[in-house]
């Protein structure tokens, strides 16, 4: 081992060291699984981590509901920081994990160098493509949920105002705010949206406070919905709708327990059924790489109804949203998805 390549591996474990005791295990934990004839699956989180009651965590639930359901080996790390994640990855890879899993659209260029280096192992991406047949890549139909989320918050809306706030101003969340824009203007075309972004940065996703700020001034407007798809950050627009006696939409995960009463619904992303349905198929041995998309035709988008927000929301909206539900998937209506090329 020449000099300069000691160093560099003496780097790397550190790194990987770092990662895994920040997940809560050891590379001796994963020493000692090396020889576990359970299926090993680990995930990296998104910088938000897996209690932002939203994205990550919905991904959370489907593999722990995943892990209750079959025997496997279930690990993950909350990088803290960008710097974090290929450590991660890697950590998992080193260590012969059978699944690894990256959630989150900025995980894609590292996660795609990784499954190259490993091409006998299995990954999945959520939010992105890999170009690698090793790799499972998940994506979802936003704008069509956002449309449905839209419609309801125009139907409830008194203004004439509603408004947007997104995390991290990206295409990916450009497809949620075109889609609730469309959605709305399809009940009311007159309606007036409002939008802002948190920021630029993997930051926008973990800045409540700032959150709060965006919702507070367009409250201030005149909006009485606002619709957040900003991870952690859309914590603070919920506070903001508490403190005005408005309505906020949740994202991602049902959210509508977080301030029953206020949160009029949530635009769901079946992260969990995704998850759930990758580890399932790796424990199975029927793990398939490529693209594979989660529309209103599989329920892998939707929008939230329980005993939280029942009572929001009259029968005959919901009759409208259902059927136009059914519009969209039968190709009546079309949604621009603001990612289309």
């Amino acid at each position: 081992m020449t000099g300069r390549f000691a160093v560099f591996y003496v780097s790397l474990m550190l790194m990987l060291s770092a990662a895994l005791l920040f997940a809560g295990c050891t590379t001796r934990d994963l020493t000692a699984e090396a020889g576990e004839k359970k299926t090993k699956i680990g995930i990296v989180f998104d910088i938000g981590g897996k209690d932002d009651r939203s994205f990550n965590a919905a991904a959370y639930v489907g593999a722990v509901r995943a892990k209750q359901d079959f025997p496997i080996v279930l690990r993950d790390v909350e990088p803290g920081d960008p710097t974090s994640i290929e450590p991660a990855q890697r950590a998992f890879a080193q260590y012969g994990y059978n699944l690894i899993t990256g959630v989150g659209f900025a995980q894609g260029p590292i996660l795609t160098e990784v499954a190259k280096d490993y091409p006998k192992l299995h990954f999945v991406l959520i939010d992105s493509v890999a170009d690698s047949a090793n790799v499972a890549s998940l994506l979802f139909k936003e704008h069509e949920g956002s449309f449905l989320v839209g419609m309801i918050a125009a139907y409830t809306n008194k203004t004439g105002k509603i408004g947007f706030v997104g995390g991290m101003d990206i295409p990916l969340i450009h497809r949620f705010q075109t889609g609730y824009a469309e959605g709305a203007k399809f009940v009311k075309p007159d309606i007036q949206v409002l939008v802002n972004y948190v920021g630029i940065t993997d930051g926008a996703w973990n800045n409540p406070g700032k959150g709060r700020e965006l919702a507070n001034s367009q409250y201030e407007q005149g909006a009485d919905v606002i619709f957040q798809a900003a991870g952690n950050s859309g914590l603070g627009v919920f506070d903001a709708a508490e403190s005005y006696k408005k309505f906020a939409i949740g994202v991602d995960s049902n959210q509508n327990w977080v301030k029953p009463g206020f949160i009029l619904t949530s635009m769901l992303k079946r992260i969990d059924n995704a998850v759930y349905d990758v580890i399932k198929a790796e424990v199975e041995g029927r793990f398939q790489g490529g693209v594979h998309v989660y529309g209103l035709e599989n329920k892998g988008v939707d929008y939230a109804l329980d005993e939280f927000n029942k009572s929001l929301i009259p029968q005959e909206v919901i009759d409208k949203v259902e059927q136009a539900k059914q519009d969209i998937i039968a190709g009546k209506i079309k949604v621009t998805d603001a990612m289309a090329k």
